[in-house]
């Protein structure tokens, strides 16, 4: 691979294998389990993939969830720019880096660093697809050393992707100018079985699309083709889609789902359900 032609959507794991030893590549582990938030970081040390770094969803993937004012944002609001590009550069991601990330459930919180790279500007990032178990698969190790990189220069580049806040969402619930499509399980967005968030329910309007339908029976994503039919049943015009879910992280996945369906232009809308839900002033909707 050159950098003239990045990975930015999905590598194999055999391309991994061929290019992991490169200097300008860096492999990220986001395994997390959000029942027990310490159990990514446990499989981490008991063995990953050599030379990956460890990405811990609540800490390094995530912001803080109140604002000064003590307004809730959602359960991952987006971290700062700032603090993104000083967790970035202490794992040594520079501006010329091929970023691989992984993890053992499908893809779904390796697509929210795919995402979180994406919106400062950074294009060459791709997902392991299938994710650990096809690196086992295709007879990798794995290493329990933690790397210790050189700081990395990545710096703050204009965005590729979008994202809107629960106000562009309420005002959408009057002009319908957006098609907002939630990620969760379909009993969540019908209201049933809620575990997570204090209300059952999803926002007035939203269509459902669990991002486990994005995976063939092996765990890899379906075929780009595959994925444009699926998604253009739901969404007319990507760039006035929104993807959400619970709390911003599964939506990525729908948001990477697109990129690979070749559907450019979805935004996310980051505090997702459990912003929203948190307002008792903003409308919800049950059932199918």
């Amino acid at each position: 691979m050159s950098q003239a032609h990045p990975y930015t959507t999905l590598i194999s794991a055999v391309n991994l294998q061929q290019n992991a030893q490169q200097a300008n590549w860096v492999i990220v582990d986001c395994r997390h389990d959000l029942a027990d938030p310490a159990a990514g970081r446990a499989a981490y040390d008991a063995g990953h993939i050599p030379q990956a770094r460890f990405a811990h969803l609540d800490r390094d993937l995530s912001g803080p969830t109140h604002t000064a004012d003590g307004t809730f944002k959602g359960r991952h609001p987006l971290p700062a720019p700032d603090a993104l590009l000083a967790t970035l550069r202490k794992w040594g991601i520079n501006d010329d880096t091929q970023v691989i990330a992984y993890d053992a459930h499908g893809g779904m919180y390796a697509a929210r660093l795919w995402w979180l790279l994406r919106s400062l500007g950074h294009a060459s990032v791709a997902v392991l697809d299938g994710g650990l178990a096809t690196w086992l698969a295709a007879g990798q190790t794995l290493s329990a050393v933690e790397p210790t990189p050189a700081i990395g220069n990545i710096s703050l580049k204009p965005a590729l992707v979008a994202s809107v806040d629960a106000h562009d969402v309420l005002s959408n619930l009057t002009n319908l100018r957006r098609t907002l499509v939630d990620a969760r399980a379909p009993d969540r967005f019908r209201g049933e079985n809620e575990t997570i968030d204090p209300v059952g329910g999803h926002i007035p309007g939203a269509k459902n699309r669990f991002f486990r339908d994005n995976l063939q029976a092996d765990g890899r994503f379906k075929p780009g083709h595959q994925l444009h039919e699926e998604f253009s049943e739901l969404i007319s015009e990507p760039q006035t889609a929104v993807m959400q879910c619970g709390s911003g992280v599964t939506a990525c996945h729908n948001l990477l789902a697109l990129e690979i369906a070749g559907l450019h232009g979805a935004a996310l809308y980051p505090g997702s359900w459990s912003e929203w839900c948190s307002d008792p002033s903003r409308p919800i909707a049950t059932g199918a």
